[in-house]
């Protein structure tokens, strides 16, 4: 009886409930009755609770997909949210994606991240990242509960070695800056648009994605100024480069019909691809042991100049360190140097590449070039 009506309420079949496990049911709901407590109510409310955490049990790989969903918009390109993809699929996801993420503990993090954390230690430490943003998310929309087992600050760092990033970053390949005139003559009896590609990216310091993607809209020849747009540059803030001499007389040499057009197009009017440019480096080296190469004897690459330059202004100039940065597009680390610095130093910019434009066009007499032995 409950505020005088009557209820009744089944303990369960005879041939699966025994009369003792009938009794100890029984007294329990007259126990919730003394309490106030309608065990019919409570029944149905444990049955709605579990149907609910059935409904919300959902599995990492499920997670994932939802994160990445939820954040592809604020990221830089589509890129980013495949790798997202791509690094979960190959390196979580075989090992408890398919799980509830709920279920997920430390011991399986450190199972999907041991195997690859000392020889592929960057690419673990993003794996890492990536599972400890999933998991937060999980969290933040109630599919799990307690602390996150990815984390690295207190947790995981008791677990797994410590390797700095230092020794786990490897930098690209880059020509000593003292070969620059040498490369730089070998490079300019080569034919072909990638080759003047190359070419343009060492005068300018730009990335290969810079170059590849420029427009002719992009240039002010009379100005001796490229600007590059936001949204093709890595930092996202609009680059002015200043255009040496030689600059503007190789895009002087490069075919025009419209400034919509890309000035280094490949078939079909379309950009060069990345690898066009690293096939003109490759193909320079030859089949034997690489000729441009860095200290290490590793092939340079593209994106390697940009630190031939940077170590030739150093090295050779007396320009603030802040004015190389600023020709890199590289943000100040510190921030509140960033907040007085606020120029970009065009000015002085126009003069260092201008220096750099005249160093790339000296061959020291002791130098050495291969025999080119083909077109790019």
């Amino acid at each position: 009886m409950v505020a005088g009506k009557p209820f009744g309420m089944g303990l369960g079949p005879t041939h699966t409930v025994s009369l003792a496990e009938a009794r100890q049911k029984a007294l329990d709901a007259r126990k919730l009755l003394i309490d106030g407590i309608n065990p019919l109510a409570a029944k149905k409310q444990n049955q709605i609770a579990a149907a609910l955490a059935v409904a919300k049990m959902m599995s990492f790989d499920q997670c994932a997909e939802a994160y990445i969903l939820a954040h592809k918009a604020g990221w830089k390109n589509a890129k980013h949210g495949d790798q997202w993809t791509n690094t979960l699929n190959t390196y979580a996801s075989p090992v408890f994606g398919h799980l509830p993420v709920a279920e997920i503990d430390t011991g399986l993090v450190v199972k999907c991240l041991a195997p690859i954390w000392e020889s592929k230690t960057e690419t673990a430490s993003r794996v890492r990242g990536r599972i400890e943003s999933v998991l937060g998310w999980a969290t933040t929309s109630g599919y799990r509960t307690g602390e996150n087992p990815a984390r690295w600050k207190g947790h995981l760092e008791n677990l797994l070695a410590t390797i700095s990033k230092t020794s786990r970053t490897k930098n690209h390949p880059s020509l000593p800056w003292p070969r620059i005139g040498a490369f730089m003559s070998a490079l300019r009896v080569r034919e072909g648009v990638s080759a003047r590609a190359v070419e343009f990216a060492i005068l300018t310091a730009c990335r290969s994605g810079e170059v590849r993607g420029a427009q002719w809209a992009e240039f002010d020849t009379a100005g001796k100024v490229w600007t590059i747009p936001a949204e093709r540059m890595k930092a996202k803030r609009e680059h002015q480069v200043p255009l040496s001499d030689a600059a503007l007389a190789l895009l002087e040499s490069m075919p025009k019909d419209s400034d919509d057009d890309v000035v280094f197009a490949g078939t079909k009017g379309q950009p060069l691809s990345d690898m066009s440019l690293t096939a003109v480096i490759r193909r320079m080296n030859g089949d034997d042991k690489p000729v441009w190469a860095d200290a290490s004897g590793d092939g340079v690459t593209v994106h390697g100049f940009r630190s031939s330059f940077r170590m030739w202004a150093a090295e050779t100039t007396n320009y603030p360190r802040e004015v190389a940065e600023h020709a890199l597009a590289h943000q100040l680390p510190d921030a509140v140097e960033r907040a007085y610095q606020r120029g970009s130093q065009f000015a002085k910019r126009a003069a260092l590449m201008a220096e750099w434009a005249v160093y790339c066009a000296t061959v020291p007499t002791d130098a050495v070039v291969k025999p080119i032995r083909g077109a790019a």
